[in-house]
């Protein structure tokens, strides 16, 4: 059957659950991807703050992503590089929240 006979309703339906399921499977490569860069270590600490501030560690996350795609990391990144990044990416932080107005953490 042709997508296009289908009611409207049944398009969108069916198009949502693509997406969900998309949505899915790109949160667990992103899962899979940050088990295989941290060590245990760096994954809890990483995980505490997401509790907290979880657009930090969002951001955190993406930046580990793409330093590991670049060819930058070299082995799993420890509790302590992962303390170090922090306090790199701090004070870019700091500044996007006074832009913004939103209290960091």
């Amino acid at each position: 059957m042709d997508l296009s006979q289908l009611p409207d309703g049944a398009q969108g339906g069916q198009n949502a659950e693509e997406e969900a399921a998309k949505r899915t499977h790109e949160e667990q490569m992103r899962r899979d991807m940050m088990a295989t860069v941290l060590d245990n270590g760096a994954r809890e600490r990483l995980s505490r703050i997401s509790l907290v501030s979880p657009e930090r560690s969002r951001q955190i996350e993406a930046i580990l992503l793409r330093m590991a795609q670049s060819g930058q990391l070299k082995g799993r990144v420890s509790e302590n590089q992962l303390i170090e990044l922090l306090d790199q990416v701090r004070p870019s932080l700091s500044a996007l929240c006074a832009i913004r107005g939103s209290w960091c953490v």
